[in-house]
């Protein structure tokens, strides 16, 4: 097999903490995933101002070192590198819209799901829609803008419509408490959802990758929950910052999150919910949601995140680690997906 060609995009077009969490996983999926006979790695380094730069690796020193130019001479470069595909990690959302639709165009495939997709998975209320659509269950809801007053009676989850690792989520006991969680939600987004609150019995993820085209379900992760303690997951239970600013991924402690025994009765009940959510919202060569579980065993989704980062801390990477596929094949798996093979 020829040497592939193979670009990282980096960084975030949206701010400081994007541009670290990215970097975060993209170093370890340069670390992991490098060799030579198999892979020519490339990095692209969008900053938050939209200036790229192709640094030789992602130490903060490099990425100084290297000098920033635009966009167009940006793309004058991409075209002249005989790139054969882009693996995405960008997390913010022009990351995961505008600029994999920037390789739509210059005709550069890349892994992971489309930019519509994308886009519609990063609006909460429209992917549940769409997945309530195909039979799935939902916590009822209601989207709210500036000035809308909430309809549903607590308890409910106050959350913005877009941010991701639980900021600005809120669980809302008492009608009282709506106007301090509405503030706290929109700093986040200019649109929040409103849930009913769905009874906890436990909560999971499932992540579904496809190989020659079959949908394959891989084990769950389970996230440490209480009913009394903690109803909901917040920000600390994902993200917390060193001393040095670094960001340290406190869901992959095994204290916090797990991976479940594919015996678990739960498990193929889910991986069906979720292969149903895959196929519904379209998505290509990899998808993962967040479900529910109430004390009768009822998966309801949540959301979805359609993102994988090939490092061994990304959720799916741990999940295929579960069911015997190492890092490697299901990067393999993934390019020959993205290239057709």
């Amino acid at each position: 097999m020829p040497v592939l060609n193979i670009l990282h995009l980096v960084g975030s077009a949206h701010n400081n903490f994007y541009c670290d969490l990215s970097r975060l996983y993209a170093q370890d999926c340069l670390t992991a995933t490098a060799d030579p006979s198999l892979y020519n790695f490339q990095i692209a380094y969008i900053t938050p101002d939209r200036q790229w730069r192709f640094p030789d690796s992602l130490s903060r020193e490099d990425i100084a070192l290297t000098k920033p130019i635009p966009l167009f001479d940006a793309i004058q470069f991409l075209t002249g590198q005989n790139i054969d595909m882009m693996l995405p990690q960008m997390f913010c959302i022009p990351g995961m819209t505008q600029y994999r639709a920037l390789f739509d165009l210059l005709k550069i495939p890349y892994v992971g799901n489309t930019p519509d997709i994308m886009a519609i998975a990063a609006h909460k209320a429209r992917a549940k829609a769409i997945v309530e659509a195909a039979g799935v269950k939902v916590p009822r809801g209601e989207l709210l803008r500036q000035g809308d007053i909430p309809t549903i009676t607590p308890p409910a989850v106050v959350k913005p419509v877009s941010s991701d690792n639980s900021l600005g989520v809120v669980l809302v006991k008492d009608v009282t408490e709506y106007d301090a969680a509405l503030k706290k939600a929109f700093e986040y987004a200019d649109e929040v959802i409103v849930e009913a609150f769905i009874e906890l019995g436990r909560e999971v993820r499932c992540g579904i990758i496809v190989k020659h085209g079959e949908l394959i379900g891989l084990p769950l992760e389970e996230y440490l929950v209480d009913p009394h303690d903690k109803p909901i997951r917040n920000y600390a239970d994902k993200l917390q910052q060193t001393d040095d600013g670094d960001l340290h991924l406190t869901a992959k402690d095994n204290i916090k999150a797990w991976i479940l025994d594919p015996n678990d009765p739960i498990t193929q009940k889910v991986q069906q919910v979720a292969k149903r959510c895959h196929q519904a919202l379209g998505c290509r060569h990899y998808s993962l949601f967040d479900f529910r579980i109430d004390p009768k065993g009822q998966p309801w989704f949540l959301e979805a995140g359609l993102y994988c980062s090939f490092a061994p801390k990304s959720v799916i990477s741990s999940m295929a680690k579960a069911a015997g596929i190492p890092l490697n094949d299901l990067l393999i798996t993934a390019i020959n997906e993205t290239l057709g093979k």
